[in-house]
């Protein structure tokens, strides 16, 4: 067996003790007879899995009682269109934030569905820092704020919550959820594609404000309905049962490690590790992002000579670390440090950029 440091930005790496588990699981689950991707979704088994798993989501994010959590399909990307059909009623407009590639997609997807107006824009600075807070133009009569509090690819993190008033304040939280403490009660909705912290893809979670449920009036299938999935309990049609079953166990690997205050203890260590690591290399290594907007998840970073970009990529998966390459978009090098990868991984990761310098500088 060779596994190693995996870096990958989605899907990402699970912890190994839910992978081990499942793996002891996989031909035959709890006491079913079969594995729990060939039982039915509507038995009591599965059922009473999909209880505890939400149950143990809920005490795990403090998630209010008059919030729904659905466990849906299709990604985050979904939810792009589908947030703007069930929380705006035709012609209505919403404010959005864009602070790199996922919350620019965001607005573009929902604008068949609502009248989409830019709040803040940070696409003059390259995406390299976030928009000024004292230059959002907000609008009381939006249907909602949206915003990407980490943005996966240009590797920015919002370090607070934005304060939106009475407008529900929607959130994609893809590739930050679980990674902290979270104060749900401050949003209308957060959603989240499994891919990074939560499990393997497929997998799409969604926590809404009960009373937001109340807002799709527009015609649309039942199945893209949020009040109907809820009704459903996140049931309307098969669900992903393997997906969701590795999220329950990730859910109470991340408790049994001490929780969300534990991750954010983690989280930091990791990303001060790596940060003091490319600021230390004077300039060998470098991070384009603001200090002050530097994402804990993902971290891009560029070689003072992109044409070591393919030396860098080929001896580091030699020496066991993983998916490094940056994103198309962008190019360069990216670290993602999700829940799974333990300060150990970066420690390796680190040791290999020194060794690097020292050979190619």
């Amino acid at each position: 067996m060779s596994r190693t440091w995996n870096f990958a930005a989605g899907p990402a790496a699970i912890p190994e003790p839910v992978l081990r588990q499942a793996q002891t699981e996989l031909l035959e689950w709890r006491d079913a007879r079969a594995s729990v991707m060939e039982i039915s979704h509507r038995g009591k088994a599965f059922m009473a899995l999909a209880a505890e798993t939400e149950r143990d989501l809920r005490a795990l994010a403090d998630i209010p009682a008059h919030y729904r959590v659905l466990f849906l399909q299709g990604g985050a990307t979904l939810q792009f269109a589908l947030l703007a059909m069930n929380l705006a009623a035709p012609g209505q407009h919403a404010d959005y934030v864009l602070s790199g590639h996922w919350s620019e997609k965001a607005a573009r997807e929902a604008a068949p569905y609502v009248d989409v107006r830019i709040a803040a824009d940070a696409r003059s600075n390259g995406y390299s820092a976030l928009p000024p807070r004292a230059d959002w133009r907000l609008h009381d009569d939006a249907a909602y704020l949206h915003y990407t509090p980490n943005e996966t690819i240009h590797g920015l993190e919002f370090r607070d919550v934005p304060e939106a008033g009475q407008v529900p304040l929607v959130a994609d939280m893809s590739s930050s959820i679980l990674s902290e403490p979270l104060p749900v009660q401050r949003f209308g909705m957060i959603y989240a594609g499994a891919q990074k912290n939560i499990g393997p893809a497929g997998l799409t979670l969604v926590i809404v404000r009960e009373d937001l449920l109340a807002r799709a009036q527009r015609p649309m299938a039942g199945i893209l309905r949020y009040a109907e999935q809820a009704a459903h309990e996140s049931m309307l049609n098969t669900p992903n049962t393997f997906g969701w079953y590795l999220a329950g166990l990730t859910f109470k690997w991340i408790a049994a490690q001490g929780g969300l205050p534990a991750m954010a203890a983690r989280n930091r260590r990791k990303a001060d590790t790596l940060y003091a690591a490319i600021d230390g290399s004077g300039g060998f290594y470098r991070n384009p992002v603001d200090a002050a907007a530097r994402s804990r998840m993902n971290v891009p970073f560029f070689l003072h000579d992109a044409r070591l970009d393919t030396v860098f990529l080929r001896e580091s998966e030699q020496a066991g670390l993983l998916a490094l390459k940056g994103h198309r978009a962008l190019g360069g090098l990216r670290a993602s440090l999700y829940n799974a990868l333990p300060q150990e991984g970066v420690e390796a990761l680190v040791a290999f950029m020194r060794a690097f310098q020292q050979r190619h500088g």
